[in-house]
């Protein structure tokens, strides 16, 4: 039997020795000292039943001026009976009686999962994080570039067959990509490029000229005959893949066709550069 059985049959003893206590406390005095006075005294003579009877009533019965004693049975059916209070419940310290604690248990199973609950509102922006470290170096990048402008310094009439205009002076010519004896532009890098041609007319004769992609024509500059000569441009922009061809061209000599310039000054100029590379989102 374990401490907590023990404890158990303590309750039990205390609870009974309460219970018992008022009731044994119902014992007659006179029940009491009966015995006391027998043991010291000589044993009365015989008597008669008439003589019995009395002296069991001057025993037992309630002498003159003298109570009831608080420990005579009433019968339930008797008039006014006493009523007893009764006995209070003790109060017992259930802390001197626990036990030791026990080993612990196993674990129960996992219960089910929960339904998912509405989303919460959206928390307050927290504080800046601390500044983070230099992260390695990435590759090279690797840029595209391409243009060139280059010039006339001599004159060009027209006669009966298309004529490519060759420039003599060269300002850039990046990569050399601006051919200088066929007066072409070959493309080695794709992408948008800007392309611009500039002449000064000859008075009294007409300006005629192409810009070519390729064979095609895609652009013209003109103008009209005048009594005085001016300064005439055109300007385009042109997607161009690689190995693609781009310049000047001369109309034919059906007309009086001519661009003026001298030794002195540069009067034509061609140019163009890459604006985007094809490779570039």
């Amino acid at each position: 039997m374990g401490s907590r059985g023990w404890g158990l049959v303590l309750v039990c003893c205390l609870l009974l020795a309460f219970a018992c206590g008022p009731a044994l406390s119902l014992v007659p005095r006179v029940q009491q000292e009966q015995p006391e006075q027998e043991g010291t005294t000589e044993p009365p003579p015989p008597l008669d039943h008439a003589d019995r009877a009395e002296e069991k009533h001057e025993k037992y019965g309630p002498s003159q001026g003298e109570q009831l004693p608080t420990s005579q049975c009433f019968r339930c059916c008797d008039p006014a009976t006493p009523v007893y209070q009764a006995a209070p419940v003790p109060q017992i310290n259930i802390t001197i009686l626990k036990g030791e604690k026990g080993d612990r248990g196993d674990r129960g199973l996992q219960g089910k999962y929960g339904k998912t609950g509405s989303a919460g509102a959206r928390g307050h922006v927290g504080p800046k994080g601390q500044k983070g470290s230099m992260g390695a170096p990435g590759d090279r990048c690797k840029n595209h570039y391409a243009a060139f402008s280059v010039g006339r310094k001599k004159p060009l009439h027209s006669n009966d067959y298309y004529q490519t205009v060759v420039f003599d002076t060269e300002f850039v010519n990046l990569y050399s990509h601006f051919n200088m004896f066929t007066g072409k532009f070959y493309c080695y890098v794709p992408g948008i490029y800007f392309f611009s041609l500039n002449v000064h007319t000859w008075n009294q004769k007409e300006t005629y000229l192409h810009v070519m992609k390729n064979g095609e024509e895609v652009v013209i500059l003109y103008a009209q005959v005048s009594d005085r000569s001016i300064m005439q441009s055109q300007s385009l922009m042109l997607e161009l893949r690689e190995q693609d061809e781009v310049w000047v061209r001369l109309f034919r000599g059906e007309r009086e066709n001519a661009i003026f310039s001298d030794e002195f000054d540069t009067y034509i100029t061609f140019s163009g550069y890459l604006v985007k590379h094809a490779a570039e989102p």
